[in-house]
């Protein structure tokens, strides 16, 4: 997407050998390289890089005399506000509708069951001790289950060429050729346009892909 030099990513792959993660620290030109990459990168939204990067709560919050409302629930004086121009806007306003007693009702949720809602709880105490799920694709797909993967294509938290990576690595065969797929008479493909989380930036065309992988159509 143009977000780095042709010479950046040359060196990248010279020095660094393809490993970009848990670098060598005695692998100089690498780090050097990783420090510039991460420069560039810096102020891009990882999970759709054509949007704001206003990151999941506003870095200041602003402070007032009073309570303030917003969508009619009362918000505490030091609680962040990310701007109205923002998605994290949204995701703000979800969570105080999750969390609200009518709503945890009216979705018959029993109380002391759960807890506070969170759209990425990152706060679960496991342990991570599966390094690939490779094995466990390879092992399904030789029993007849199939998959629907797919990727946004301004994703830069699982960019496109990384999933495409990942299915070769899978050694599946080809059986149709690479090409276009339409909805409304729009190109949609791999998700055209959509980021991280696609149908949430693509509905229509996630519900379109869904919808004929279900039935047995080709896309």
């Amino acid at each position: 997407m143009g977000l780095i030099s042709d010479e950046l990513y040359e060196s990248l792959k010279r020095n660094c050998n393809g490993q970009y993660q848990n670098v060598d620290l005695n692998n100089k030109a690498c780090l050097a390289d990783i420090q510039y990459l991460d420069k560039c990168i810096s102020g891009i939204n990882s999970a759709h890089i054509l949007e704001p990067d206003c990151g999941l709560d506003s870095p200041k919050p602003r402070k007032t005399g009073r309570r303030r409302y917003l969508d009619g629930h009362q918000l505490l004086n030091d609680e962040p506000l990310p701007p109205l121009a923002c998605r994290t806007y949204a995701y703000y306003l979800c969570r105080h509708w999750a969390n609200d007693d009518s709503v945890r009702n009216a979705l018959h949720i029993r109380k002391g069951s759960i807890g506070k809602w969170l759209r990425c709880n990152h706060g679960l105490p496991y342990n991570n001790d599966v390094p690939t799920s490779l094995p466990y694709h390879a092992n399904l797909s030789a029993k007849g289950y199939r998959y629907l993967i797919y990727s946004g294509d301004h994703d830069m938290v699982v960019p496109h060429l990384a999933t495409q990576a990942w299915i070769r690595f899978l050694n599946y065969p080809i059986i149709d050729d690479w090409r276009p797929w339409m909805v409304q008479s729009q190109v949609a493909g791999s998700v055209y346009g959509g980021g991280h989380t696609a149908p949430e930036y693509k509905p229509a065309e996630c519900l379109a892909m869904l919808t004929r992988w279900i039935s047995g159509q080709p896309l």
